[in-house]
């Protein structure tokens, strides 16, 4: 009985364990990770998926199993760069970076906010928003102290500026590993298409952020000398440390660059530069740092929606994109972008981009693209999802973290004083995006 519940509802039956696997996300009332674990058991145990991949004996059809839903290429990529940037911190060296910026600005508060942040977008880009906002937090807090003013503006600024620059690469966002694996897109197509439009948005946000904090970015000449004359001798903890994990950290990057000759997936350099590093260390306090909760997400959401993909959930809304659009692709490309970029802000950024990735790749083949360079549907995208993050407080990790770690310091972000700022940086992200996807696309 069960099983001919699933093979006629089985659409039905998938989707609504993705509609309410979403729902106890945005909720937080249980933690995400055992949400997915749970609604990708639901997905096993009811035969939505099966176990191994077959031929269908009735109509000779290959048949996926679930394994082949399960993008490990994504998985061995975040867990690579998580032990990579978690090894190569402990030798200080990115804290000693950030304090060398600021002494260059001699102290000027609207330079030292603007230093800050354009530091945050480069780290970004490089490594993951959670990793970048942990490190810049303590070097943030101690600089509020010395101008003897609110640390809030410069962490709210921080942390839009890591959700930007994030935008920038293929490894900078959790969404954009997810789309490159989905799309086939290198380290350098993110890098081509984006790195304009994204220092765009950047320096016009951070421009306009620093005018609405004017009033919080005074000092006197005294606080000012001070702060650009700040002790960075001790930083570096272990020097030998910081030169092997920075020549790794630059080789893997490099690996990334290069994609294009060598045809090496990122995840394989990723995985090879965090098992060089692991051999001078000692692996037990490594892996116990890794961020698990955020890899076991990634599994079991990548088996609840492979469910619903399998029983024609992705095909069903894919047809209704282009019902919607009438197969307009600028109307399809703005539809992507405004909604990806609301719908991120209200909604984990993640399992959302996971959805739509297999809808786009559906949709593209029906709504043909004929310009230069790949389809602009996984720009917007790219652009919707990560941008879209800094909307609210709960758009992205990096806003969790700063935002509980301002309140155990004593400076609670409030929600609305949170949206006031990012509601404001996602629409001229969104504004500027949307204007640059139809230059260069659909003009």
């Amino acid at each position: 009985m069960l099983e001919n519940l699933v093979s006629s509802h089985g659409m039905i039956i998938s989707g609504a364990i993705l509609l309410i696997a979403y729902i106890f996300i945005a909720s937080e009332k249980i933690q995400k990770s055992v949400v997915a674990l749970v609604g990708a058991s639901l997905t096993m145990v009811l035969g939505l998926l099966p176990c191994h991949s077959h031929i269908d004996p009735t109509t000779g059809a290959y048949v996926k199993g679930v394994f082949e839903y399960i993008s490990f290429d994504v998985i061995f990529l975040l867990i690579g760069m998580m032990i990579l940037v978690h090894i190569a911190s402990r030798s200080g060296v990115f804290k000693w970076m950030a304090i060398g910026l600021l002494k260059l600005t001699k102290g000027h508060p609207k330079m030292v906010l603007f230093t800050l942040a354009a530091f945050t977008a480069v780290a970004s880009a490089f490594l993951d928003n959670v990793t970048t906002v942990v490190l810049m937090m303590p070097v943030t807090f101690v600089i509020a102290k010395e101008f003897d003013t609110d640390p809030i503006p410069f962490l709210i600024t921080e942390v839009l500026a890591s959700n930007i620059g994030g935008t920038a690469t293929l490894i900078g966002d959790p969404p954009n590993i997810i789309i490159g694996a989905r799309a086939g897109l290198s380290f350098m197509d993110f890098l081509n298409e984006l790195t304009v439009i994204v220092a765009l948005i950047f320096l016009t946000v951070v421009s306009v952020l620093i005018f609405l904090f004017r009033k919080s970015l005074k000092s006197t000449p005294e606080k000012m000398a001070h702060v650009a004359n700040l002790d960075n001798s001790k930083t570096i903890t272990d020097k030998g440390l910081m030169i092997r994990s920075m020549i790794t950290l630059a080789l893997v990057i490099l690996g990334f660059v290069t994609h294009d000759i060598t045809h090496i997936d990122a995840y394989v350099f990723a995985v090879a530069g965090a098992s060089f590093l692991l051999l001078f260390e000692k692996p037990k306090e490594i892996y116990r740092d890794v961020e698990w909760l955020t890899i076991f997400f990634f599994v079991g959401l990548f088996i609840i929606i492979g469910g619903f993909e399998a029983n024609g959930g992705i095909a069903f809304l894919a047809d209704k994109l282009i019902q919607f659009t009438s197969g307009s692709l600028d109307m399809a490309t703005m539809l992507i972008l405004w909604g990806s970029g609301l719908l991120s802000g209200i909604i984990d950024n993640i399992p959302y981009t996971a959805t739509m990735a297999p809808l786009i790749a559906q949709v593209q083949h029906t709504i043909p693209y004929s310009g230069a360079g790949h389809h602009p549907l996984w720009w917007a995208l790219s652009l919707g999802a990560c941008l879209g993050g800094n909307l609210t407080i709960i758009g992205a990790a990096a806003n969790v973290i700063v935002s509980e770690t301002a309140t155990v310091k004593g400076h609670p972000i409030s929600f609305m004083r949170f949206m006031k700022y990012g509601a404001l940086a996602t629409f001229i992200s969104l504004a500027l995006s949307s204007v640059y996807l139809f230059v260069r696309y659909l003009h």
